[in-house]
Order: structure tokens, then sequence, then C-alpha cells
């Protein structure tokens, strides 16, 4: 049985979500991907670990609680977002949005096969009709596929989506004695020690690596609000849901970046997009209701 509560976990997930890349695009103006990643895990550590103080929460996670810890920090917001940071700098942001969250192309397979989970005609059906939306939104017509840093693109973000289905996955398997809320600052943490190396390496501050001023509101917004409250409510919308109903549910968060870029950013509609969005609005109409 699903829970309105848990719905409404997801609807703020991928609203968050959704609308963050468009605003990671416009930060990238004055900002490097891999230092932009490190600023959303640390700021995102520091506001849940400062919320979790004043409530005198903040504890370091028991045995029970460390595979889902180390798959959320290390797959889900090290991997996940240095693939995904990288990727936006070469995809346009409402693409990033569509490929980024289509875990659906992992998670449904992974929970039949790993978490033996059964799913119902009717939700193959929606996982069907979320993939023909994606594909609408991001296919070669629609994405100039033939460009080979597009096309590098598409493959980080579709590699992304599969590190984010396996830490789905391993909060299933191994359910946390706390609340992830109470773990989310130590994730972030494990995120910030796999891509501090990276950004070093790969954007040192003596070739132009960091944030620049023009990016500081980007920074606040995502490091503050979409980091700490959108990553809690996706691990526990992933966590609570039935896997094929999370996956179809996570496609919501492409059609929500796609109107954001193309009414903030002047990315362009087309067919692909009108066509797209309403295929993913009925595979989440339809998983919800099998």
């Amino acid at each position: 049985m699903i829970r309105w509560a848990d719905l409404r976990l997801l609807l703020v997930a991928v609203t968050l979500f959704g609308g963050a890349w468009p605003i990671t695009k416009s930060a990238l103006v004055d900002a490097t991907p891999l230092w932009f990643a490190v600023s959303r895990t640390l700021l995102g550590a520091s506001m849940v670990a400062a919320i979790l103080a004043a409530q005198g929460k903040l504890r370091f996670p028991v045995r029970q609680d460390w595979p889902a810890v180390l798959g959320v920090g290390l797959l889900q917001l090290g991997g996940y977002f240095a693939l995904t940071h990288l990727a936006v700098a070469l995809v346009p942001a409402g693409r990033t949005a569509v490929l980024a969250n289509v875990t659906i192309f992992w998670l449904v397979p992974l929970s039949v096969l790993v978490l033996k989970e059964k799913v119902s005609a009717t939700r193959w059906v929606a996982a069907g009709l979320g993939l023909a939306g994606v594909l609408a939104l991001a296919g070669p017509w629609a994405a100039g596929a033939g460009d080979q840093g597009t096309l590098l693109g598409h493959v980080m973000l579709l590699a992304a989506a599969f590190l984010w289905s396996w830490a789905i996955i391993a909060t299933r398997l191994f359910p946390p004695q706390r609340p992830m809320l109470e773990n989310l600052p130590w994730c972030f943490l494990l995120g910030a020690m796999v891509l501090v190396p990276m950004a070093l390496i790969r954007e040192p501050f003596s070739a132009g690596g960091g944030i620049g001023l023009g990016a500081l509101w980007q920074m606040l917004v995502i490091g503050c609000l979409v980091a700490p409250v959108g990553t809690w409510a996706v691990i526990e919308a992933g966590r609570r849901l039935p896997g094929s109903v999370a996956a179809v549910g996570f496609l919501l968060a492409p059609a929500i970046g796609v109107v954001v870029s193309t009414l903030w950013l002047g990315e362009p509609v087309g067919w692909d997009v009108i066509i797209g969005g309403a295929l993913i609005a009925a595979s989440v109409v339809v998983a919800t209701r099998g």
C-alpha cells in the first residue's frame, strides 16, 4: 500500500532536483563543475549538522547504519555528483535533468534481481511509458548526439543514474537503524572525500578552478536547500516506496528540469519536450495506481 506521506516526499525530491540542474548550469558561467559539487556536499553537511546539533541528535552512525551511509555517501553523493556536474557542462540543463534521473533504466531490473521485488504488469507498463518519455526528450534528434561532447555527457549521466540506483538498493537491503536524516552529514562528508581530490586534480586553483562571486547565490540555494532537503527526500522516498514506483516517480524531475530550463535559460521547446513530458506524466499516474 502506497502512503500519501511517501508520495509527498517523492514530490519534494523531484521538485528540488528538477530545478537544481538549470540553477547549476547557470552557476557554471562563474564556477567550475567539481568545485561547485564540493560546495554542494560541504554546505549540505554543515546545514544538516547544525540542525541536528540544535536538536541534540548529531551523533556518529551506529554499525547497522554504515552500509546505507557508505552507499549514499560514496555512490549517490560522491560518484553521482562528480559525473552529473561534469556532464552538465557538456549537455543542456534540461537534458541533464532527464538523464541524471533515469534510475528506471536500472532500478526496476535491480529491484527484481537483487531485492526479489515483484513488479506488477501495470508498473512494467508505467516503466515502458517512462522510458518512452525519456527517449523522446533525450534522443539524438533532440540533443545532437552526434557531437562527441554531448555523447560523453549522456554516457556519464547514465552511469550516474546507475550509481544512484545502487545507493537506493543499499538503503533497502540494509535499512538503517536511525532515520537517514541523522546520518546525512556523514553521507555528505563521504561524498566530499570523493569530490575534493578529483577537483584538486582536474580543476586546480592555478588553472582557474573554484567558484566566483557570480555563482554565490546558486551555491547557497543548492548547498543550503536542495542538497540537505532534496537529498533527504530522495533517500527516504527511494527507501519507502516500491522500487518500480520510485524509479518512475523520479522521472518527474526531468520534466520539471526541462520546463525550468526552457522558461529561464531559454532552451528550446519542441515536439520532443511536449511528447516526452506527457509520457512521463502518464507513467507516474499509472505507476501510483498499479
